[in-house]
């Protein structure tokens, strides 16, 4: 199994039992560079002096909540999310999802399971299946440079999250093609794809909004109804 045990986990959790024993289920893990906090503050300035490759986030905490926090991350970075909290609500989860979110655990969890779906996350963030360079493209109003994660467009340069990389990845390597519902689930998702097609379309619509001129009118990344996605690239590149 492909793990990554050098990266740097970020915890956010209020109850400091819990994170005393979630620190310890990562670190019988493997894992050695696990830094804390307990409020959005505090994990705010974990994250801009330690720069963590991962977070696990509470939803409640004491000065904000982790949605907000989630926001205030996106503003520095775009390491992968995982959200762990005591609200199962389905609105909640798509909430989180939908912000960018990779994975969503409600408490009380099995300590296998949480380990497998962080260990699952960073395999999807970090490794690099794509054979070769990462491509530079043009689209009908912007270029995309997926080797450095980024959009360029109208002078302005636009970040990709990990999730929108994933996304744009297969559609590239299947340019001008339809890539089906099912397929970028399951590139995005691996094998917990099931169940992510209305999230799918939520990173659709955020990617949208990073390439096209106009969003609600795409010319570049284009519905086709009932079966997934094209991606039209400039010149048919």
């Amino acid at each position: 199994m492909y793990l990554m045990k050098d990266k740097k986990i970020l915890l956010v959790d209020d109850e400091p039992e819990l994170l005393k024993m979630i620190e310890t289920i990562f670190r019988k893990d493997g894992f050695t560079n696990i830094y804390t906090a307990s409020s959005c503050k505090e994990a705010m300035d974990k994250l801009i002096n330690n720069k963590p490759d991962i977070a696990v986030l509470d939803v409640m905490l004491p000065d904000g909540d982790g949605f907000l926090l989630l926001n205030e991350f996106r503003k520095h970075c775009e390491i992968p999310v995982l959200f762990l909290t005591a609200r199962g609500e389905a609105e909640d989860k798509i909430l989180g999802l939908g912000l960018g979110a990779d994975d969503y655990i409600v408490k009380p969890f099995l300590p296998k399971e949480l380990t497998l779906r962080l260990n699952a996350i960073l395999r999807r963030t970090y490794s690099k299946p794509y054979k070769g360079e990462l491509p530079i493209f043009n689209l009908h109003s912007s270029v995309i440079d997926l080797g450095r994660a980024e959009v360029l467009k109208n002078g302005e340069s636009f970040s990709l999250t990990a999730k929108e990389h994933a996304i744009l990845l297969v559609l590239y390597e299947n340019a001008n093609k339809i890539v089906t519902t099912d397929t970028l689930c399951h590139r995005a998702w691996s094998d917990d794809s099931y169940g992510y097609e209305n999230t799918l379309m939520v990173h659709i619509r955020h990617i949208r909004e990073k390439i096209e001129d106009k969003p609600s009118h795409p010319k570049s990344l284009i519905t086709v109804k009932g079966l997934g996605y094209t991606l039209l690239t400039k010149s048919g590149e």
